[in-house]
């Protein structure tokens, strides 16, 4: 069952030499359960950067998956102490991606509960820092 939820999302870039770059957010989406599976999903804001855009997470036993559609495209698995790749396609083109899921932590419930996911990121084979997400949901 689809559940319309309130997701309060931090979001921490941290990048070498830099200091930790944060968004906090809370925004309208949606919960759903499929089997073992939890489907969150919601509409990004233009603080983010990332404006016409839908951001899903697919959290699975042992594995998040965060796909974006709309005026970006890409699709990162996440499983803790494993790397990907993937490409991010924005309007300029495509870059390559490479995640390590450094943590993962997930207690959702039906309709409410939180999951954190930190990873290092590359893009075009750079280093470009660690990302550490915080989301919490709560019933509409």
């Amino acid at each position: 069952m689809k559940h319309n939820v309130f997701m309060s999302i931090r979001g921490t870039q941290t990048t070498p030499g830099e200091a930790p770059e944060s968004i906090e957010l809370t925004t309208a989406g949606t919960m759903e359960r499929e089997g073992d599976t939890v489907v969150l999903s919601y509409q990004e804001s233009p603080l983010t950067g990332l404006a016409d855009t839908t951001t899903t997470f697919r959290i699975e036993p042992g594995k998040i998956i965060l796909e974006r559609t709309g005026a970006v495209e890409s699709r990162m698995e996440f499983v803790e102490g494993q790397s990907g790749e993937s490409l991010y396609r924005i309007e300029e083109g495509a870059l390559l991606l490479r995640v390590f899921a450094k943590k993962m932590e997930v207690d959702l419930q039906e309709d409410s509960g939180q999951f954190h996911l930190c990873y290092s990121i590359e893009v075009e084979n750079t280093p470009m820092g660690t990302i550490d997400y915080h989301i919490t949901v709560r019933p509409e």
